[in-house]
């Protein structure tokens, strides 16, 4: 859904990489900085939270193909959309809007009135909820749209912020929450909402002071991240510490899902720290999808070893490979 922000905020600097990056590469760059910014990384540190809510955001518009679009779409438009006034007969003042929407949407010239929903409402906020000129940001429809200087206005937007936990973003539920009236109104959070997403709620904002079309709210929504576990899109992600012995000898360890009883994974003999194993079907399952549940190995390393643990890992020291590990990462840095 497209949001009046998006004119401000440049998500492919956030992320820092450029407008032709592929999926791939956006992907990994996200979660590089995701592990950097993480709040369990930054424990208290409030800049880290922002930074990974500023991230998120970002990844969450330009990793999903048809909101990259849009998002592109209106920065191009914010930056360099050409007013031009049309001669007699002429629509005029609105070509490259109108081109640029229909392209995305197939082209053949016809205009679906939601295109343009987000667009109208962001000129009639701007001008204090009087529509001055957009009318009701509903294009084409008898009560208000564009249809001239004299038509209704638009009933202004009224925006709310919610905090939900994780879980509830993950499963969806509807909540209660209480309007600028103090009455109390119900939204219902998808399954699988993302942190910074906004919710409308179409025809629940303020009235049109001329009999035009009613205003919405428009709910953005904050969800709190998890000591465990984080997002990947519809994956769940989890780190699980194992042992050396478990990773070198191999083992069937537990790993925790969300909201739910654990599962048993086997760890192969010879893991390194960093494999990822999969659990199908245990991720966020939303009306586009299930996604898995992806549970990282990280070797743990143990602080603390008293004499016998000390005198067995030195005499293991003295049987191990004499191989270098880092004989190959050597001789590609000289390269």
């Amino acid at each position: 859904m497209a949001s009046q922000d998006w004119f401000d905020k440049d998500f492919y600097k956030v992320l820092g990489v450029s407008k032709e990056v592929s999926d791939a590469d956006l992907k990994k760059t996200y979660r590089k900085l995701a592990r950097t910014y993480h709040p369990d990384s930054n424990p208290g540190d409030a800049k880290a939270e922002a930074k990974f809510k500023e991230i998120s955001e970002a990844y969450a518009v330009l990793s999903d193909p048809e909101q990259r679009q849009e998002y592109d779409q209106i920065r191009a438009m914010g930056s360099g959309a050409r007013f031009t006034a049309g001669g007699a007969g002429q629509g005029g003042g609105f070509e490259d809007v109108f081109s640029m929407f229909g392209q995305g949407r197939g082209g053949g010239g016809r205009y679906d009135s939601a295109d343009f929903d987000d667009i109208f409402s962001m000129f009639n906020q701007q001008q204090g909820g009087r529509g001055a000129g957009f009318g009701s940001g509903r294009f084409g429809q008898p009560t208000g749209g564009f249809q001239g200087f004299g038509g209704p206005t638009r009933g202004a937007d009224v925006t709310a912020r919610t905090t939900i936990d994780f879980v509830t973003a993950t499963k969806g539920e509807t909540i209660t929450l209480q309007g600028e009236d103090g009455k109390p109104f119900k939204v219902k959070i998808p399954a699988g909402v993302r942190d910074g997403q906004k919710i409308r709620l179409r025809g629940r904002g303020r009235p049109s002071p001329d009999g035009g079309e009613t205003g919405d709210i428009v709910v953005q929504v904050t969800v709190r991240p998890h000591p465990v576990f984080t997002r990947d899109g519809l994956n769940l992600r989890v780190t699980v510490p194992v042992t050396f012995t478990e990773a070198a000898l191999g083992s069937t360890i537990e790993v925790p899902t969300l909201g739910g009883d654990p599962v048993r994974l086997r760890v192969a003999p010879g893991t390194p720290s960093g494999r990822v194993l999969r659990v199908k079907g245990r991720g966020v399952q939303t009306q586009k999808g299930t996604g898995d549940l992806l549970a990282e190995v990280q070797v743990a390393v143990p602080a603390h070893l008293d004499d016998a643990a000390r005198e067995a890992l030195e005499a293991y020291q003295a049987l191990e490979p004499k191989e270098n590990p880092r004989a190959d990462l050597m001789a590609k840095a000289r390269t």
